[in-house]
């Protein structure tokens, strides 16, 4: 029986948004949700379970302290983040996994990243991209970085206000489609959430996730 897929939210920069898209995303699916590593208090993990109360979240196997890079976090709490001691935790729904920051966020002094992970996993991502400027070369960075490294990433989240022409720039110079437009959220009611589960559910069917 083939096993539960699982989904990498990975973001162009720290604070792209792809907590909020990581709880529609699993609350769309009716999949679990997994941060393989945090750092900083409240936690990303937190938040989905604020957000969407009945999607599973598993334990982190990271926890720290310190918003900061898991690398520097890590070393300020006498921590080693070793990526042997990473394992998916056990699921029989889809998995979604989220980041830390970026894909070349180091974890460690040893030379692993937040790609390492994806990779580890064997997850598809999905890249959720905020725009500013600047934003057009990180993201179409990090998709050539993905595409280096043969990782799966088919799918691009904005985050962001409608009007800008960034988005059709970053697709007319990738491979990747347009999965969800993803306002910038000032307010998180129950019904606002809502509204983007079922639209995102909608669109998901359209890809045939």
């Amino acid at each position: 029986m083939q096993s539960p897929k699982r989904y990498f939210v990975t973001g162009i920069s720290t604070d792209s948004g792809k907590t909020i898209f990581a709880a529609l995303l699993a609350a769309a699916m009716n999949a679990d949700y997994w941060k393989p590593v945090q750092a900083g208090i409240p936690t990303d993990a937190d938040t989905v379970r604020r957000l969407v109360p009945h999607v599973h979240v598993h334990q982190e196997r990271y926890a720290l302290q310190m918003p900061a890079s898991p690398h520097l976090a890590a070393q300020k709490e006498n921590v080693v983040i070793k990526l042997s001691d990473f394992e998916c935790p056990a699921h029989d729904k889809p998995l979604v996994i989220e980041g830390a920051g970026g894909l070349l966020v180091p974890l460690n002094k040893s030379g692993d990243f937040v790609i390492d992970l994806a990779k580890k996993f064997q997850a598809e991502v999905i890249l959720v991209a905020n725009i500013y400027l600047g934003s057009i070369n990180h993201t179409l960075l990090s998709i050539r970085e993905l595409e280096k490294q043969q990782i799966p990433c088919r799918y691009v989240v904005f985050n962001q206000e409608a009007g800008s022409p960034t988005p059709d720039i970053i697709l007319k110079n990738s491979s990747l489609k347009q999965l969800y437009h993803l306002p910038q959220l000032t307010s998180f009611s129950t019904a606002t959430l809502q509204t983007h589960i079922d639209l995102l559910r909608r669109r998901l069917v359209e890809e045939v996730f």
